[in-house]
Parts: C-alpha cells; sequence; structure tokens
C-alpha cells in the first residue's frame, strides 16, 4: 500500500488561494497579513491537517525553539523535578526541551553535546558530569551556543575553576550562568545540627572530590568543625560517587574497620544515605539509637516511605525553573547578559534519624 502523500505548504496555498508566501506569513505569525487572508489560510490549514516543516523553519530562521537539558542520573527524584522546573519555564515561552541523561559519563556528556550542536539547538542547560575537564565547552563558547551550568560549577583537581580559566577575550565567550544551591551551608547546617546534638565524631560520606557539589558539601562540614574548635579527622571523611552503592560500600568500611565507630553519619546526598541506611540495617545498627544519619537533599517516598531522616532540602523545582529562566535571557540577547553565579537558599528540615550520642 502506497503511503498517504504528506501535506505541503503548496497544497494549502492553493487551497486558500494565495501565494506559497503568504502560508508561510501566517505559519510564522507575521503581522503583514490581512485578518481576512489569516483566517482562509488558517482554516485550509485546518481542513488539510497540513503540519508545518520545523526543520526546514529552523534552518531559515536559524532557531529550533528547542534547547537541551542534560542532567546526570534521571533516576535520582531531585533530577526529575529539576527537570520540571526547567520545562515549565520553558514552555511560557513556547520553547521545548530535550532531556538528556548522562549516567555520570563524560564521554555520553561530550556525545550529547556533538549530537545537539549538529542539530543546531538554541541552547543547553548542563550539569557536568564527573571529571569533566571542560574541553567541549570551551567548544561550546567558541560556538556562541547560549549555556547555564545547574547545580555543579566546574573544577579540575589542582586546577581551580574551569570556568574562570575560560573567559578568554572578549565578552561572549566566558558569558554563561551558573544556577546551584548553597551546598557549603547545607554541609554547615547539618554539622552543625549534629555538633550541637553533642556528637563529636562526625563521618562525611560525599560524593566525587571532581566535582563542585561533593567539594563543597564537605567543605560545610569542616566549617562547622572549625566553629567547634574540632581538629577534622581525614578518616572521617571519604569521597565516593553519589550513588546507593557507594554509601553502602563506604558505610560497610566504616562498620568493619573504622574505630571507635562514629556516633553520626552525614551524607552528601539522598542516594548515598540509603545506601548508608541499608547498611547500618544489615548489621543491626539501629537509627538514631546507635548511631545518627543525616543528608543532603529529601528522599521521595517512593525511596523511603517513612520520612525520618533529618536532611537539608533544596528546593529542586526552584532551581530547574531558574535554570529555565536565566537561559531564556540567554537566548533572547546573549551579550547582554551577565554572567551570573546564582546560589539558592537550603533549609534544614530536623527528624528522628538525629538523637544524641548515647554517651551524652
Amino acid at each position: 500500500m502506497a503511503s498517504k502523500k504528506r501535506t505541503t505548504i503548496r497544497d494549502v496555498a492553493r487551497r486558500a488561494q494565495v501565494a506559497p508566501i503568504t502560508v508561510s506569513r501566517v505559519v510564522n505569525n507575521a503581522e503583514y497579513v490581512s485578518a481576512e487572508t489569516r483566517q482562509r489560510v488558517e482554516a485550509a490549514i485546518q481542513e488539510l491537517n497540513y503540519i508545518p516543516n520545523a526543520l526546514a523553519q529552523s534552518l531559515r530562521y536559524q532557531k529550533t525553539n528547542m534547547i537541551a537539558l542534560l542532567v546526570s542520573d534521571i533516576t535520582n527524584p531531585f533530577w526529575t523535578t529539576v527537570t520540571r522546573g526547567v520545562e515549565d519555564a520553558c514552555s511560557l515561552q513556547n520553547v521545548n526541551v530535550i532531556v538528556c541523561n548522562t549516567d555520570e559519563k563524560q564521554e555520553k556528556l561530550d556525545n550529547y553535546i556533538n549530537l545537539l550542536l549538529q542539530r543546531q539547538i538554541d541552547g543547553l542547560i548542563v550539569v557536568p558530569t564527573e571529571g569533566y575537564n571542560g574541553t567541549m565547552l570551551e567548544n561550546l563558547f567558541a560556538s556562541h551556543v547560549p549555556i547555564v551550568m545547574l547545580d555543579r560549577t566546574l573544577k579540575v583537581k589542582g586546577k581551580g575553576k574551569i570556568k574562570e580559566k575560560i573567559k578568554g577575550k572578549g565578552k561572549r565567550k566566558g558569558n554563561h550562568t551558573v544556577v546551584r544551591s548553597d551546598s557549603v551551608l547545607g554541609g554547615y547546617l547539618l554539622t552543625k545540627h549534629l555538633l550541637e546534638l553533642g556528637h563529636r565524631r562526625i563521618m562525611m560520606i560525599s560524593g566525587s572530590n571532581t566535582l563542585s557539589t561533593g567539594l563543597e558539601r564537605a567543605e560545610g562540614y569542616r566549617n562547622a568543625l572549625d566553629e567547634f574548635g574540632i581538629a577534622s579527622d581525614p578518616e572521617l571523611i571519604r569521597f565516593g560517587k553519589f550513588t546507593q552503592q557507594s554509601g553502602y560500600e563506604i558505610t560497610v568500611d566504616m562498620i568493619q574497620h573504622i574505630h571507635p565507630r562514629p556516633t553520626a553519619i552525614l551524607t552528601a546526598n539522598n542516594f548515598i544515605a540509603v545506601g548508608a541506611q541499608i547498611a547500618l540495617d544489615e548489621h543491626q545498627i539501629a537509627i538514631p539509637n546507635d548511631i545518627s544519619l543525616a543528608t543532603f537533599d529529601e528522599i521521595s517516598a517512593q525511596m523511603n516511605p517513612r520520612p525520618f531522616l533529618t536532611t537539608v532540602v533544596q528546593n529542586a523545582y526552584s532551581m530547574g525553573y531558574e535554570a529555565g529562566q536565566r537561559l531564556i535571557s540567554l537566548l533572547k540577547d546573549l551579550d547582554a547578559a551577565a554572567a551570573e553565579d546564582i546560589i539558592m537558599p537550603v533549609s534544614l528540615i530536623i527528624r528522628t534519624s538525629t538523637a544524641p550520642p548515647r554517651s551524652s
């Protein structure tokens, strides 16, 4: 069976008895079309079920009305909520969002960026992956694609912030915005809460030390210890990955090898906390009777139906919405927009997973 022929702009023009250029003007909402002609063309479009060729339009106007959001792990409810915020902000401006999941892999992020640039994407919201060296982003700045960094700043171990390094000559190349939560304050608030309960041996399980969030949450932990006159113990600070498996493995290692055992654990995200909780349960270490547990990020009902963990909450939706708005501003005028570091507030929610140590 032969496939049905697709309706073209010429078909619509013939039905409406106008020139194809007039149909194009109606589709693109040009002002210089009379109301009577516009009504006739719109009726023809509806009768023939005409769908404009978006690719052809994007090539002509060099605009796709489409941006991409590249996140590290879409299975994490935090990123799901962030995505919703981005989509809501962009939909108000009739901009569509493509969501790409990088699985925290640099190669996958680079491949996505290459593909999206080839498809002439209008702009990008990027969550840098673990160990990201910024080479592809340097190419992005050179191509003048508007970009917003989300949640994480670019850092290379021992070399400082890439975003400072690549500002280069001229305003446009380094003109990008970062939208992130106050990770240092979050780590500080959690640690201070535990210290005020009387804990002095507090273990910090963070994410990668090549990610700004992992480093900054550990920095907040150290800041609180310093405020209480307590020297940080390298044995009690562990960097791994922002995953449940990493939280589980580091907690098991702590149980088996660190003596005396910490009286409290602070984790740098919700997945690490779930892994730590599983390890403690397996070894019959009760929370909070035997050990307190606090975390950065709320845990969803699917991951833990009984919300009892003391946590520092980021407003994931607001972060996503803010990132979407900032990118829209860059799309409208990249040269006029100033590079910004937008730091979103965090809040401490105290629940039943933290209590004074038994020796207090």
